[in-house]
C-alpha cells in the first residue's frame, strides 16, 4: 500500500512538473524576444539546427546513463539543466548565449525522451496509461495557455520579465522532481532494451525500405513547415500586419487552444479514412503558406496559421500510429529512433534554408513553405505506389 501510494504520487508530481514546464511566459513572443537582443532570423533557425544536431547526437548515449543511473536520477538531473537554460534565456543578450542556452536544451530534450513516459508508465504500473499520457500533454498545453494569458494582461512588452518568471516556474519544477520515487522496470522489459549496436545494426534495413523513407522525408518536411509558421515565422507576420506585443500574445493564445485539435484525430481519421488525412496534412499547411506569403492582412493570417496549427495537430496522431506500424516487432524503440533521427536531420537542414530565406523575404519563406508542402505529398504519393508495387510483385 504504502508503495502504491508513493507511485500514485509519481503521477501527481508528474502532472505538476509538467503544468509548471508548459508555464513559458515568453511563449508567445519568443521570435520577437531573440530579435530584441539583436538576433537574425537566420541566426535563430541556424541555432535551431544546431541544437537539434545535438538532440540526436545526444539521444544514444542519454538512453545508456539513463539505463546505468535510473530514471529518477535522470529526470531530476535533466530538470535542473532545464532550470538553468531557462535561467541563460533570461539573461542572454548575444548569439553566444542563446545558443549555449539552446545546446542546454539539445541535453534536455535527449535526457528526456523516453524517461519522462517511462516514469509516468512504470509509476502506473501499465494501467490506464493512454489516459494518463493523455492528461499530462493537456496539462502542458493548459501551463502554455495560462502563461501566454498571464503575458498578454500583467506583462505587456516586458520580454525580460516573462524570462525571469518561465525561469521561476523551472526552478520549481526541478524541486519537485527530488520528490519523485525510482521506478523499475519488469525483468522481460529489461531483456527487451536496444543498444548501441542494434541501433547501427538496424540503420541498413531502415534505409532500404525506400517506401517508408518516402514516408518519413514527406513527413519531416510538413512538421518543419508547422513549427516554421506556427513557433518562428507567425510573430514576424503578425507583426508585419500591424500587431502589438500584447496582440501577439492574445493570438498565440488561439493558436494553443487549436493544438488541442489533436484528440479528434481517431475520429476525423475514422470519418475519412487515413489516406484522405494524410492528403489533408500536406494540401492544408501547403495552401495557407500560400495565402500567408502573399496577404497584409492580420486576420487572414491568423487563420491561415490556426489552419496550419489545427491540420498538423490532427496528422500529428496518425503518422506516430503510421511510424509504429513501421517498426519491426522486437525492435519498435530503437527503430523509432531510427525515424526520429532521420527526420530531425532533415528537419535540421529545411530549418536553415527556411531562416536564410526569411531574412531575405518572409512572403519568400512562406512560399518556401508551400513547395516543402508540395514535396512532401509528392514523396508520400511515390511511396504508397512503392508498396502497391511490391504488393502485386508478391
Amino acid at each position: 500500500m504504502f508503495l502504491k501510494n508513493r507511485l500514485n504520487r509519481n503521477i501527481f508530481l508528474m502532472y505538476v512538473i509538467t503544468l509548471l514546464q508548459g508555464m513559458v511566459f515568453y511563449g508567445s513572443v519568443s521570435t520577437l524576444y531573440r530579435q530584441a537582443a539583436g538576433i537574425s532570423l537566420f541566426q535563430i533557425t541556424l541555432i535551431e539546427s544546431i541544437s537539434m544536431i545535438l538532440t540526436i547526437l545526444l539521444e544514444i548515449p542519454w538512453g545508456i546513463v539513463a539505463d546505468k543511473i535510473g530514471y529518477k536520477k535522470t529526470f531530476v538531473l535533466c530538470s535542473v539543466l532545464f532550470f538553468l537554460s531557462k535561467l541563460v534565456f533570461w539573461r542572454a543578450d548575444s548569439f553566444g548565449a542563446f545558443l549555449f542556452e539552446r545546446i542546454l536544451l539539445a541535453a534536455v530534450l535527449a535526457g528526456l525522451s523516453g524517461v519522462e513516459t517511462s516514469l509516468l508508465y512504470l509509476s502506473a504500473k501499465g494501467r490506464d496509461t493512454q489516459k494518463i499520457f493523455g492528461i499530462n500533454s493537456t496539462l502542458s498545453v493548459v501551463g502554455l495557455f495560462l502563461a501566454s494569458g498571464m503575458y498578454s494582461l500583467c506583462i505587456g512588452d516586458n520580454y525580460r520579465r516573462a524570462g525571469f518568471l518561465t525561469a521561476l516556474c523551472y526552478g520549481a519544477a526541478a524541486l519537485l522532481s527530488l520528490g519523485i520515487t525510482e521506478v523499475k522496470e519488469r525483468e522481460e522489459e529489461r531483456k527487451q532494451k536496444s543498444g548501441v549496436r542494434d541501433f547501427l545494426s538496424l540503420l541498413p534495413k531502415v534505409f532500404r525500405e525506400k517506401e517508408n523513407l518516402y514516408f518519413l522525408l514527406g513527413m519531416a518536411l510538413v512538421s518543419e513547415v508547422h513549427q516554421m509558421t506556427t513557433v518562428v515565422l507567425n510573430q514576424p507576420q503578425f507583426q508585419a500586419c500591424g500587431a502589438s506585443g500584447r496582440q501577439i500574445a492574445l493570438l498565440f493564445l488561439l493558436l494553443t487552444a487549436g493544438e488541442m485539435a489533436g484528440g479528434l484525430s481517431s475520429w476525423i481519421t475514422g470519418k475519412i479514412g487515413e489516406k484522405s488525412m494524410l492528403i489533408c496534412g500536406f494540401l492544408i499547411p501547403g495552401i495557407c503558406c500560400l495565402v500567408l506569403a502573399g496577404t497584409k492582412s492580420l486576420w487572414i493570417s491568423v487563420l491561415a496559421v490556426l489552419l496550419i496549427q489545427i491540420s498538423f495537430s490532427l496528422l500529428s496522431p496518425l503518422q506516430t500510429e503510421l511510424q509504429n506500424r513501421m517498426a519491426l516487432p522486437g525492435y519498435r524503440a530503437t527503430m523509432l529512433s531510427v525515424y526520429a533521427v532521420f527526420m530531425d536531420g532533415t528537419a535540421a537542414g529545411v530549418d536553415l534554408l527556411f531562416g536564410r530565406i526569411a531574412d531575405f523575404s518572409l512572403p519568400l519563406a512562406m512560399a518556401f513553405g508551400s513547395i516543402c508542402c508540395v514535396i512532401g505529398l509528392l514523396l508520400y504519393f511515390r511511396g504508397e505506389k512503392g508498396k502497391q508495387a511490391l504488393k502485386f510483385r508478391i
